[in-house]
């Protein structure tokens, strides 16, 4: 048991319940689903009762599920899917500026393809402005995409207010919840979504399985061209034990594991919040119930991080997309909160290990690390 990782949001373990409900997935029920023969069969109904039970689990009964590599993949999919499909319509795609670095790409190849991209303004706890939304929709706005909860800052978007805009206007509202699925309340219909990104390594399932959930009206152009699996939208062979993975990793996390990281979080809130050199990014009222964002004004984040890592501390600087890259993050930089070249970023993500103790000794830590570079 590893108490002292404190990086959830970077990816999970997978949960021992869900690598026993995948196992026979490998070796013994290893027929393709594509296979004609009753085998095979019988694989396919257990991909199809794995659908219906995630896309239960958010009330998608006027939505289609199409399984994925992960939430990359399912982001390109929606962006790039949309603007082929409906380039007719018009060539207008509004996303936020503080959006996960495969929306962001996704956007900045579209406008090499001639799309025009057009960004929504956030405040300094990172929620978008929603009368700014409302003005940037035109005649020929084909696609809003809003990350619900964000991956570094922990703020979450009101969904049911982005999608009465989107609908009211009728252009379609796809949303990134890979961070927030299972973790907070999505509601398909209630909040009028039309296309959602999800995955499982980031609620105890494996890596390298997720989904893109489309309402069953839509259509998109596919990336992959094959042999047409998964309604000519994602050509290959199934991952089935993934989707298994993906089918359990869904019953995870139950509302009293949620409240304790709540808990652990809001403790963490109540001893920091007095030092005056670090600030808390993000609203703490719309917030992922596992994410802590901290600025610290004089010390650089690879400092911080290497000091808690000497002590055994897994925390992340921001998103683990990105740890190779020096660059200041797209998303605090966004807040405008920023005063100098020295300002450091720690996101600390709870989940299952994480103890009282454990965390009561990760913010000594954090406290005895200002004091040396103070």
């Amino acid at each position: 048991m590893n108490t002292k990782y404190f990086d959830y949001a970077s990816t999970c373990p997978v949960d021992t319940r869900v690598l026993e409900k995948m196992k026979p997935y490998f070796s013994e029920n290893f027929a393709n689903t594509s296979s004609m023969h009753s085998f095979g069969e019988k694989i396919k109904d257990e991909v199809e009762n794995a659908r219906e039970e995630i896309l239960k689990k958010i009330n998608g009964i006027n939505h289609k599920l199409i399984f994925t590599s992960g939430g990359t993949e399912s982001n390109n999919l929606a962006l790039k899917g949309i603007a082929e499909t409906y380039r007719e319509k018009g060539n207008h795609i509004l996303i936020s500026k503080i959006e996960h670095d495969s929306i962001l790409n996704s956007a900045k190849y579209l406008k090499t393809k001639g799309y025009e991209i057009e960004y929504i303004e956030n405040d300094s706890e990172g929620l978008i402005d929603l009368e700014d939304l409302k003005q940037k929709i035109r005649k020929d706005t084909i696609l809003v995409s809003i990350i619900h909860g964000n991956n570094e800052i922990g703020t979450l978007q009101d969904l049911e207010k982005i999608g009465e805009i989107c609908k009211e206007k009728e252009v379609f509202f796809h949303t990134d919840a890979c961070q927030s699925f299972c973790k907070s309340e999505i509601d398909l219909e209630k909040q009028n979504i039309d296309l959602i990104t999800i995955n499982a390594h980031k609620i105890y399932g494996p890596k390298g399985i997720g989904a893109l959930i489309i309402k069953k009206n839509i259509n998109l152009t596919p990336l992959f061209h094959g042999g047409g699996h998964e309604n000519n939208l994602r050509s290959g062979t199934l991952n089935v034990p993934g989707i298994i993975g993906l089918r359990e990793a869904i019953k995870s996390l139950d509302k009293e594991e949620l409240l304790r990281e709540k808990k652990l979080r809001n403790y963490i809130f109540s001893e920091i919040e007095n030092i005056n050199s670090i600030k808390i990014l993000g609203s703490k009222e719309n917030r992922l119930v596992n994410n802590v964002c901290l600025l610290f004004e004089n010390i650089e984040s690879e400092s911080i991080l290497l000091s808690l890592d000497l002590k055994g501390f897994y925390v992340s600087t921001g998103s683990a997309c990105l740890s190779n890259n020096n660059e200041k993050s797209h998303v605090v930089s966004a807040l405008k909160v920023l005063k100098n070249k020295k300002n450091g970023i720690l996101r600390i993500s709870l989940g299952k290990e994480n103890t009282l103790e454990s965390t009561k000794e990760l913010i000594i830590e954090i406290k005895k690390t200002i004091e040396k570079f103070d």
